[in-house]
């Protein structure tokens, strides 16, 4: 009975150490902002499609003898086309996409640039160096010269006396 009771306490606190490790993740910024940012989109996708709906269709249906966009349906041997569905969505789609890049990605763009240029920017390493013999560049690493084949000094040595 001990060992039941035993094994019983070891899988609560494993179960209990899943939880909290699966709370860190929920609570962490990225996974609150990924749910802000579905429920506003869905959001700003429904004020789009009204306004693409109530506002733009029927503009458009002006230059349609239906009178309304929505309704202009073609026929092809008796098979109606839903083309006004269609270009209602893709006006929608345009829109809604149009509207993220000019208020949310360009912004954005915008300050990321502006951060950029305000860091300080940290000199990276040389990457190549030039051989003391032949004047040829070479890599960092390399012990030998690819071109005059001298045995060069390491990378962090002075070039020798007599290789001027």
């Amino acid at each position: 009975m001990d060992t039941l009771r035993e094994w019983g306490g070891r899988g609560l606190h494993t179960g209990l150490s899943t939880l909290s490790g699966f709370q860190k993740f929920i609570l962490r910024g990225n996974v609150v902002d990924l749910a802000i940012g579905v429920v506003i989109g869905a959001a700003f996708s429904s004020v789009v499609s009204g306004a693409v709906t109530d506002l733009l269709q029927p503009l458009l249906g002006m230059f349609v003898s239906t009178g309304s966009f929505d309704n202009f349906q073609p026929s092809l041997n008796g098979h109606p086309f839903l083309v006004g569905k269609f270009i209602g969505s893709l006006i929608t789609f345009l829109l809604t996409a149009a509207v993220l890049y000019f208020f949310v990605v360009k912004p954005v763009a915008a300050f990321q640039d502006r951060f950029e240029r305000l860091r300080p920017k940290k000199e990276e390493a040389p990457t190549t160096r030039e051989c003391p013999f032949c004047l040829s560049t070479v890599n960092i690493k390399a012990t030998r010269c690819a071109y005059c084949t001298a045995q060069l000094p390491p990378a962090d040595q002075p070039a020798p006396a007599g290789a001027s």
